[in-house]
C-alpha cells in the first residue's frame, strides 16, 4: 500500500499558515503602534493575514469533508478550492516581496522589516506546498475522469461465528 502524502502536507501547511498569521499580525500591530496611528498596514500584509485565515478555513473543508459529509468532497470542488488557495497564497508572497523590495525598504532593519522578510519566505514555502496538494488533487480529477464523483457505497462486513 503506498503512503498518503496528503495529511502530513496538511498538517504543515496548517502550521506555516499559522507562522505567516502569527508574523503578518504582529506587523500589523507594530505599524499600529509604533507609527502612533499615523499608518495602517500595507495591504499586502493585511492580503496575507486574510489569505491564512482562508486557509485555516480551506483546510477545515479539505480534511473534514471528506470524514463528515462525502457528498460535499466533490472532486471539482476540491481541486478549486485547491487552486484557489495556492493562487491566494502565489498573488500574497510575490505582492509582499515586491513590497519588501521597494525603494521604500532601503533602510528598513528594524524587527518588523525581518518579520515582514520572514513571513513572505514562509508565504513562498506555503504556496510551494499548496502547489503540491493542487498537482495531487489535479491528477485524481484526470486519473478519475468519467468515473462517478459519487463516494463508493460502504461496504457492512459481520465476522463469522
Amino acid at each position: 500500500m503506498a503512503f498518503n502524502f496528503t495529511l502530513p502536507l496538511r498538517v504543515i501547511q496548517a502550521i506555516f499558515a499559522l507562522i505567516v498569521l502569527a508574523l503578518t499580525a504582529w506587523v500589523a500591530s507594530v505599524f499600529h503602534d509604533a507609527f502612533y496611528y499615523h499608518y495602517d498596514s500595507p495591504s499586502q500584509n493585511n492580503f496575507l493575514i486574510f489569505t491564512s485565515i482562508w486557509t485555516f478555513l480551506a483546510l477545515a473543508y479539505l480534511l473534514l469533508a471528506p470524514m463528515i459529509m462525502p457528498s460535499l468532497a466533490h472532486k471539482f470542488a476540491v481541486l478549486g478550492v485547491e487552486v484557489l488557495t495556492m493562487l491566494f497564497w502565489f498573488a500574497g508572497f510575490i505582492a509582499l516581496a515586491v513590497y519588501i523590495s521597494d525603494t521604500i525598504f532601503d533602510f528598513c532593519t528594524g524587527g518588523f522589516c525581518s518579520g515582514l522578510k520572514a513571513a513572505c519566505v514562509f508565504a513562498a514555502f506555503e504556496w510551494l506546498l499548496f502547489t503540491a496538494t493542487t498537482i495531487l488533487s489535479a491528477l485524481h480529477v484526470f486519473r478519475s475522469r468519467g468515473a462517478s464523483s459519487k463516494p463508493a457505497a460502504e461496504v457492512n462486513v459481520q465476522s463469522g461465528v
